[in-house]
């Protein structure tokens, strides 16, 4: 059975609705946290499911060596498009997360939106981070932005509805199981009186489990925070944000 991150339809479908012009606007301030946040002084950069590049090409647009990659042939067109409108040159990569690696490769690595936890098998996310550690040099760092278990809890709703004009009506349905390890996710969206029916699934972490499956990745320090301003992660947080070193030798 294919994974439901292999279907391009998929992204086609709520691409409206995942990266509206507000989200796209707003990943020059998101950038700009990350880089005061890790005291950057690197140059060469990885963004990892990297989507529709609105990372990537303000990062390029800053004058950093950009490299994004993603599974999904669509978005990366749509990130193309963005690099090209904005005249910038970032090195594109359709990749499975799995197998991408470019050992020695990068000074930062970012992997943000949610962007981990897709697959079934836990095993494939701690091969994802050893990939990621492989690929930092020494002295390299690794941002990650996601919901976490415990914001999460905090907030949960079993079902909410966004209306976008032009797009249609989104209602999102959603489940937590396996101990409170999985979120189950039905989506549906509404256009010109017709609905469609999305479902994925995917591994929701705490910082504690994130913590220690970086450390297992080999990480050499590891800070959680709950935003990308640097606050404490606790109820109030927005976001699980990890940040990971490497050794620096």
């Amino acid at each position: 059975m294919a994974e439901w991150f292999t279907d391009e339809s998929f992204w086609e479908m709520l691409y409206p609705f995942l990266f509206p012009e507000e989200r796209v606007a707003a990943a020059a301030d998101e950038i700009s946290q990350i880089l005061e946040l890790i005291d950057f002084e690197g140059r060469e950069v990885l963004d990892l499911c990297c989507g529709p590049g609105r990372h990537a090409v303000d990062l390029a647009r800053r004058g950093y060596p950009v490299t994004g990659v993603d599974r999904s042939a669509f978005l990366l067109a749509k990130a193309e498009e963005r690099a090209a409108a904005t005249q910038v040159d970032v090195e594109w990569v359709e990749a499975d997360m799995r197998d991408f690696s470019r050992p020695g490769g990068f000074d930062l690595v970012i992997n943000l939106f949610t962007s981990f936890g897709y697959f079934d098998d836990p095993r494939d996310d701690l091969n994802v981070l050893r990939n990621i550690e492989t690929s930092l040099r020494p002295g390299g760092c690794l941002v990650m932005q996601m919901a976490g278990k415990e914001q999460l809890a905090g907030v949960f709703q079993p079902s909410s509805a966004d209306e976008i004009d032009g797009a249609g009506l989104l209602v999102q349905q959603r489940e937590v199981y396996d101990d409170w390890s999985r979120i189950r996710n039905r989506w549906t969206v509404v256009r010109d009186g017709q609905a469609t029916a999305l479902e994925f699934n995917h591994s929701i972490y705490s910082a504690r489990e994130l913590k220690d499956m970086l450390a297992a990745a080999g990480f050499a320090g590891v800070r959680i925070y709950g935003d990308l301003l640097g606050s404490a992660y606790g109820p109030n947080a927005e976001r699980l944000i990890a940040v990971g070193s490497t050794s620096s030798t």
